[in-house]
């Protein structure tokens, strides 16, 4: 008997696709070549993939459906497309979370890179070559072009092909352009002055690329983008998900980063003014993940216990040989990986941080989806990864959203709660600092208990007691702000369940910081320094953060946010290769913790789920 099939038209994408019946629309989606972010990995766990069902058999709605959409959407004919199975001819409306756009992500390095002397192995020599004349000569264009250099005649072949005619019609010479004494491309005329290269930082959310120019370390040109991948699941678990269905899913996460990076590389060029020919050494950062992902490896095993990476230490390549369209001889090195999450952006971190050394107690933590934590002190280096989760990022959150115009990133609260908007336009969602901001002031405000609970133990001021509901889904949920105020078009709530995703991902993030601490034997008054890493990090209230218990509670004089350390390190690795061989030791040399196992950890965790009852009243000089 034949598989029955159904159409799934997608309106205003001119696209449809057949699919066997019981089929999700997300997965025609997928097969149509249409984008619908799935921010769970298809889950029913948020409602990034919502659609409008137009034409066809409005299914029932799921249980998902109810609680991610509420009452009023799914009335209005949304569902959730990856609970929506296919059992007729059906047209679909794609429907974004968000119009989200001017999108704040955090390119900058906490310090400039003076001090670092610029030894990134990469050198150009012009040489005049004299043509072979004397057919008795035993000798050869290459020969006469690398005569007297002392350099290996290790050319690409396609640089072979072009060399007889490039030394003919070349009256101003050539120049070669080796790396650790190694020939990676011959030029026509004189080049000397053009030797460039990249920086990439590949994260789960963002990819920035850093152009540098390799004789004086000015940065050229910043591009950073989303990662295009998100559309196939906002954290690891949920990548590592879909490459397991199938090995063309591998390849269709890889070619989309790989494209997305070509991008980049080109507007990187156009901002520098460069060509690409003229960029000869990459230096990459990024989890675990994004590091089997990038050179095409399968990261099926990363999503199972024991976690194991294909390979830990650094690795180098060709660049070509990954895709990427720069200089035919241009090296490409991958920093080394710690663990299976722990990666190398850790170690770009580190780099940048020098936390090892010294004896002082420091702590470096990267807030992400995964978050990293590393402590260095008293001749140990510890680290350890948690899964945090992306509700830090405003997904799988009623109203959250990326750090885009019109997101609530600061909230405060007297009498009343006041929000703050990135692009100070209407606001239209809640970002991960305005999150941490709104659950601080609530605790505040005495509208949440230390368990997380929303309700008003008290009397409250009567403008936020009146933003304190129920909702129509039956959670508790309270109004951040009101259709109409300041434009925006809709109530905008954080909800009980919203609650609760952060305290699984605060608690995760300080539950790793206090199993490094037990294992070193420190409190938090022995700690000297705290730093914060990374785009969400460094857009954390100081306060905030510490009052969630996010942090330990110490004295804002020993916390300090570092911007992006882990494209700093990029950066240091790619200028000298001195910094680029002390990260190898440093892979080999840190300790990882596995908090899986721990026999602490589950207690921790579980202490770690509820608030502070208050924090110190640090001033800004403590």
């Amino acid at each position: 008997m034949s598989q029955v099939t159904h159409t799934v038209s997608f309106v205003g994408e001119s696209s449809q696709a057949k699919v066997d019946s019981g089929a999700s629309v997300l997965q025609a989606a997928r097969d149509a070549g249409v984008d619908i972010v799935a921010t769970c990995g298809g889950r029913g766990r948020c409602r990034s993939c919502r659609v409008k069902v137009v034409e066809g058999t409005l299914p029932p709605p799921t249980l998902a459906d109810i609680v991610q959409l509420g009452d009023q959407e799914v009335r209005e004919h949304y569902r959730l497309s990856c609970q929506l199975r296919v059992n007729d001819n059906i047209a679909v409306q794609v429907s974004p979370p968000l119009h989200e756009t001017a999108f704040q992500i955090l390119v900058d390095t906490e310090v400039p890179k003076k001090g670092l002397t610029v030894d990134c192995g990469v050198h150009k020599v012009h040489v005049q070559p004299t043509l072979p004349t004397d057919e008795n000569d035993a000798t050869s264009d290459l020969e006469e072009v690398l005569r007297g250099t002392g350099l290996t005649p290790a050319l690409s072949l396609d640089t072979v092909r072009r060399l007889p005619d490039m030394l003919r019609q070349s009256s101003a010479g050539l120049t070669i352009t080796t790396f650790d004494g190694t020939v990676l491309s011959l030029e026509s005329g004189d080049t000397t002055k053009q030797a460039f290269g990249l920086a990439l930082d590949i994260g789960t959310t963002t990819v920035i690329c850093y152009l540098i120019d390799l004789i004086s370390g000015e940065t050229m040109a910043t591009v950073p983008g989303l990662n295009p991948q998100a559309v196939f699941g906002g954290d690891l678990m949920s990548r590592i998900a879909f490459a397991m269905e199938s090995t063309t899913n591998v390849r269709k996460l890889r070619s989309r980063l790989i494209g997305f990076i070509n991008e980049q590389i080109g507007e990187a060029c156009s901002q520098g003014g460069i060509q690409r020919k003229h960029i000869y050494k990459i230096v990459v950062v990024g989890n675990s993940c994004m590091h089997h992902l990038f050179l095409g490896i399968d990261p099926k095993f990363l999503g199972c216990a024991p976690y194991a990476p294909a390979m830990r230490s650094a690795y180098a390549c060709a660049a070509r040989e990954v895709g990427l369209k720069v200089a035919d001889g241009a090296r490409l090195f991958m920093l080394p990986l710690v663990a299976g999450f722990v990666g190398a952006d850790t170690l770009g971190m580190i780099l940048s941080t020098h936390l090892e050394v010294g004896s002082k107690i420091r702590v470096a933590v990267d807030i992400g989806t995964n978050a990293e934590a590393v402590m260095g002190g008293q001749g140990s280096l510890l680290a350890c990864s948690s899964p945090a989760g992306p509700a830090l990022e405003g997904a799988q959150i009623r109203c959250g959203m990326r750090a885009a115009a019109g997101a609530i990133e600061r909230v405060s609260v007297d009498q009343d709660i006041h929000v703050q908007t990135i692009g100070g336009v209407p606001a239209v969602g809640v970002c991960g600092s305005g999150l941490v901001d709104a659950i601080a002031a609530l605790l505040d405000a005495g509208v949440l208990t230390t368990s997380g609970r929303m309700i008003a133990e008290g009397p409250l001021p009567a403008a936020i007691d009146k933003r304190l509901r129920t909702g129509k889904d039956g959670i508790a949920e309270f109004v951040l702000v009101w259709a109409g105020d300041g434009g925006a078009r809709q109530d905008l709530v954080l909800t009980q369940a919203d609650i609760r995703q952060v305290q699984l991902a605060k608690a995760a993030i300080s539950s790793g910081v206090a199993i490094l601490q037990h294992h070193m034997g420190v409190t938090d008054g022995d700690i000297d320094e705290f730093m914060l890493a990374g785009a969400f990090g460094n857009y954390l209230g100081m306060r905030s953060v510490r009052r969630i218990g996010l942090i330990p509670d110490l004295p804002p004089s020993r916390i300090r946010f570092v911007a992006n350390a882990a494209g700093l390190g990029a950066q240091m690795a790619l200028l000298s290769e001195s910094e680029r061989q002390r990260a190898e030791l440093l892979g080999q040399r840190i300790e990882h913790i596995t908090l899986a196992t721990h026999p602490e950890f589950q207690k921790v965790f579980l202490d770690a789920i509820s608030f502070p009852e208050e924090v110190a009243a640090y001033s800004e000089s403590d």
